[in-house]
């Protein structure tokens, strides 16, 4: 059964959800987060734990229960001078950490350093942290897809996802293309693949982020989609934080928040009778499969 008939949708629907990545990363993310959830079309996000502004951002899912609010699992710190460390101390999870205590900056140094049991130590932590602040989170998915660049990272993906009976972000194009392996002997059918991701890429920046979402938006196949973007303000604190990274910087998430906070946006939505749907939604559906 494809994902649209699994809840409890017609096979020719367009379900999509319009999900905000990074709620916490900063005060311009999180302003711009809210303001894109509560006057915008976007209609889901994820949090992450470790950052600097994450107790702004779970207030305001304890504040709003009703949010379609994430944990963003993290174990990348990418940025130049703003960076951040571990929910749990540094000598708890060695294999997560450079040498000046803070997570690692790449995927490629996680993927050569990170052990399974320290990844797993700190996703719990960060998990059971977000829920000790009030959040109740939907689902689960994974900062800069860092947890699915190896099989035995995606494992305890599936593991966290499995016990605590939350949807994952997963999408077998995307692994195939980005981390070269085929995810479908690592999952059962108890896990719901999303048919298709959009996130902008360096060349789509390049092209013009409004036409990029536009041609997604109304070239969206029947099936379950997911659009992820990275809403925040272009002022003085996102652009320091994004110094020197001519990508997913402060103009990118301008754009980001623009578009989805645009009539334009919400016409092409109701011209090609686009179905939002969140993972609260997907959740409850899945809880109820025997």
């Amino acid at each position: 059964m494809n994902p649209t008939e699994r809840l409890g949708y017609t096979q020719s629907t367009k379900l999509l959800i319009i999900h905000a990545d990074d709620f916490g990363l900063a005060q311009s993310e999180n302003a711009a987060t809210i303001m894109a959830l509560e006057q915008g079309s976007v209609n889901s996000s994820s949090i992450m734990v470790p950052c600097a502004w994450f107790p702004e951002s779970a207030a305001y899912s304890k504040a709003q229960p009703a949010a379609d609010l994430g944990i963003h699992l993290t174990l990348t710190s990418e940025w130049t001078y703003y960076r951040w460390r571990p929910v749990l101390p540094a000598h708890e999870v060695p294999s997560l950490v450079d040498e000046q205590g803070f997570l690692h900056d790449s995927v490629e140094k996680l993927s050569r350093y990170a052990t399974l049991p320290d990844i797993e130590k700190e996703l719990r932590a960060q998990i059971e942290r977000g829920k000790q602040f009030g959040i109740a989170p939907t689902h689960l998915d994974s900062h800069m897809f860092g947890l699915v660049a190896k099989p035995e990272f995606l494992t305890v993906y599936l593991k966290l996802g499995r016990e605590f009976g939350l949807p994952l972000l997963l999408n077998r194009d995307f692994i195939l293309r980005t981390a070269g392996y085929d995810i479908r002997p690592y999952i059962t059918d108890q896990y719901l693949l999303v048919d298709y991701l959009y996130s902008a890429e360096p060349q789509d920046y390049e092209a013009g982020m409004i036409s990029f979402y536009t041609k997604t938006l109304q070239n969206l196949q029947p099936g379950l989609s997911v659009v992820l973007l990275h809403p925040a303000y272009n002022n003085a604190e996102m652009q320091a934080i994004t110094v020197d990274h001519p990508y997913w910087a402060a103009d990118w998430r301008q754009y980001d928040v623009d578009f989805f906070t645009s009539p334009a946006c919400q016409k092409i939505l109701e011209e090609q009778q686009i179905q939002l749907i969140t993972w609260r939604e997907i959740r409850d559906k899945l809880s109820t499969e025997t």
